[in-house]
């Protein structure tokens, strides 16, 4: 059996930057699960994608997400990235201006909008997102500060140590700094001690000082349960980030970018769009731009 896959490069206008995806646009449609599994393993990029016809009506296509440890039920940059795939490869028709389409994913249908630039050709792509809940508020701020090898001090006053979930959970911790975020060294002893089996598994820790002038926050995403030491650029974690930082007083403004991977070299920029309707969003959207790397094909025995 002969698998092709694409990769992209995704949340950077260049290759070599942002978060790395497969994408297999045309697979078998009774490839087992197992399988898929074994190929993101193999593969071992944060995650790698599979694309199938849509069981759901509403949808255009059926989306199929997976890290190296496990199936997801959405992620950020793998929607992202699959549609400016499709898009580039002439899936989605001529794209005017923008043109938008359904997934179906785990959790149920997902909104993406690809916008072309004056050639026609994908520039950016937008991705609806659910409302994020807000969940549990950790208290022990000096295990969670042990637990990424910094002290108390090093955390954000008045910030929430918290649970957020849009479709996969994580735990957010604002730090006071840029220095503390860059000198985070995860201990998975303390972290298996303490979070591993729980909804604050996935660790995001953030903070409002940055690299670059035009972005809001410096971000860096911790996930072993899902078999990444670090992720470059995480969508489903920006969304809900984008709520927190509303909410909490920590950002001006519903529109924001949070800029992630520069601690591993892959920098990368995420595009957060979050509107309120009073107390309640409205509306959580995330962007990006993709950089197309290159195919190649999978022999499967």
């Amino acid at each position: 059996m002969r698998l092709h896959y694409h990769l992209l490069d995704v949340f950077s206008d260049r290759q070599f930057g942002g978060n790395q995806l497969a994408v297999f646009p045309d697979p078998p449609r009774d490839l087992p699960a197992k399988t898929m599994q074994q190929i993101a393993k193999e593969l071992n990029l944060s995650e790698t994608t599979f694309v199938f016809p849509p069981a759901d009506p509403a949808a255009d296509f059926r989306l199929r997400i997976f890290t190296p440890a496990a199936e997801l039920p959405m992620a950020g940059h793998p929607t992202v990235g699959t549609a400016y795939l499709l898009a580039r490869l002439g899936a989605l028709g001529r794209i005017a201006e923008a043109t938008t389409i359904v997934f179906q994913e785990g959790i149920g249908p997902i909104a993406v909008t690809v916008r072309a630039d004056e050639r026609g050709e994908p520039r950016d792509v937008w991705m609806e997102q659910p409302i994020p809940q807000f969940l549990g508020i950790y208290q022990d701020r000096a295990s969670i500060a042990a637990m990424l090898s910094l002290t108390v001090s090093d955390l954000q006053d008045g910030a929430p140590i918290q649970v957020l979930s849009g479709g996969l959970p994580f735990l957010f911790i604002v730090l006071n700094s840029l220095g503390a975020v860059q000198k985070i060294r995860l201990r998975l002893d303390l972290w298996a001690e303490r979070l591993a089996g729980t909804p604050a598994a996935n660790i995001f820790a953030t903070t409002t000082e940055t690299v670059c002038e035009d972005s809001t926050v410096h971000s860096r995403m911790f996930a072993p349960a899902l078999g990444i030491s670090e992720d470059p650029a995480t969508g489903s974690a920006s969304g809900p980030l984008g709520a927190y930082l509303l909410k909490n007083g920590l950002a001006p403004s519903g529109d924001m970018v949070s800029e992630q991977g520069f601690e591993i070299g892959r920098p990368s920029f995420i595009q957060i769009r979050v509107r309120r309707n009073g107390d309640d969003f409205s509306h959580v959207a995330i962007g990006g731009r993709c950089a197309y790397v290159g195919n190649g094909t999978l022999v499967i025995a």
